[in-house]
């Protein structure tokens, strides 16, 4: 068994203005990576500039990260931070935002190379210092060392192959006050899916079931509030933010599955929200699985069976259907990434995929 996790998180209200001085000494010019609008929002990108004028830390800003953000965007924000002199980055967001400042914290580390060295396997990954701040509650990017980017020329997403965990983490569960419902709804959907992947998965160990088994009670305690049947309160909103956590430590120890390859494609092609799409494959991915390891799944999430999950599902993100080449499409591109296959642990061909993918229909 193994379990590594090097970033230093801290899960606390007001946690960037208190542990300003640790994330000022990372370095004397900060690039701060966001998307266009919801840091400033939600207060999270004030709090940074705060914490960092307080301790005298030069910043520039890198705006521009969109949803499933690209190559051309890490590329356009590494020549950014090479002209300005930056010397460490803070990412701020969802898992865009977040995955987006690990790529770019390691073109900058590397900026005599192209765009190629993001995927150029066995390469060095060193980067800069970098340091995440989470303001959704379902990517877990703080905690892992995945950064996800748009292949336009594959119409798909991939992992570039750089293992770059932050050195810092800091969460407060205050940014999720002003998300938008179907934010929350996609986003804890996601923790779910990165749990339950965790969970039913080959390389799944005592380690990786603690994370698993506390994250899924955490993540449970919340459920009546994603379904409007309470309002959420401060500390609702810091379970959900720590789910997400957990649920990230769980997926940098063993990777996400079958879902998360079948998502890919249709995030791209449809432009349908990652967590929502994870989601959609989810009940398939149980149904498919050993009776013991679907009812241990469902019942640590709180659900009594495949059929009241699905019905959970679709009361957060609708009952929209892909359509039937959507999905065959999203079975053919994953039946030839044998990385993803190999962590099912059952028999996982094309007519299991073919049945996972067309589960809801």
């Amino acid at each position: 068994m193994k379990f590594y996790m090097p970033t230093r998180l801290y899960q606390e209200p007001e946690c960037v203005m208190a542990h300003r001085g640790e994330m000022a000494a990372l370095g004397s010019r900060a690039l701060i990576v966001t998307g266009k609008h919801s840091a400033k929002a939600n207060g999270s990108y004030d709090d940074v500039c705060r914490a960092l004028d307080a301790e005298k830390i030069a910043h520039v800003l890198f705006d521009e990260v969109e949803q499933n953000p690209s190559i051309e965007t890490v590329m356009k924000a590494r020549d950014f931070g090479v002209e300005n002199g930056v010397d460490f980055v803070i990412g701020i967001g969802g898992g865009s935002p977040l995955d987006a400042a690990k790529a770019i914290a390691l073109m900058i580390k590397h900026k005599d190379k192209d765009r190629s060295y993001l995927y150029q396997k066995g390469a060095d990954s060193s980067t800069l210092p970098i340091v995440e701040v989470p303001t959704t509650c379902g990517t877990g990017s703080e905690v892992t060392p995945v950064s996800v980017l748009t292949i336009h020329a594959e119409k798909t997403k991939g992992s570039i192959p750089h293992k770059i965990f932050a050195d810092y983490a800091l969460s407060d569960g205050k940014y999720l006050r002003t998300a938008p419902a179907s934010v929350l709804h996609n986003t804890a959907i996601d923790a779910l899916a990165h749990l339950w992947e965790s969970l039913i998965n080959v390389d799944a160990d005592d380690y990786t079931h603690m994370c698993v088994a506390e994250g899924l009670r955490v993540w449970k305690r919340s459920k009546a509030v994603l379904l409007g049947e309470r309002d959420a309160t401060d500390e609702d909103y810091a379970n959900l933010m720590n789910a997400s956590s957990l649920a990230g430590m769980s997926i940098a120890q063993v990777g996400t599955t079958v879902p998360h390859g079948l998502s890919y494609p249709v995030t791209y092609n449809q432009h349908m929200p990652h967590g929502k799409a994870v989601g959609y494959f989810q009940a398939g991915y149980l149904a498919e699985a050993d009776a013991a390891d679907r009812e241990e799944a469902l019942a640590l999430a709180g659900f009594d069976s495949v059929d009241d999950y699905q019905s959970f599902y679709e009361a957060l993100c609708g009952s929209e259907k892909l359509a039937d080449a959507d999905l065959e499409y999203a079975v053919e591109v994953l039946a030839g990434k044998p990385d993803k296959l190999k962590k099912v642990p059952y028999t996982c061909d094309r007519d299991v995929l073919h049945r996972i993918a067309f589960f809801t229909k």
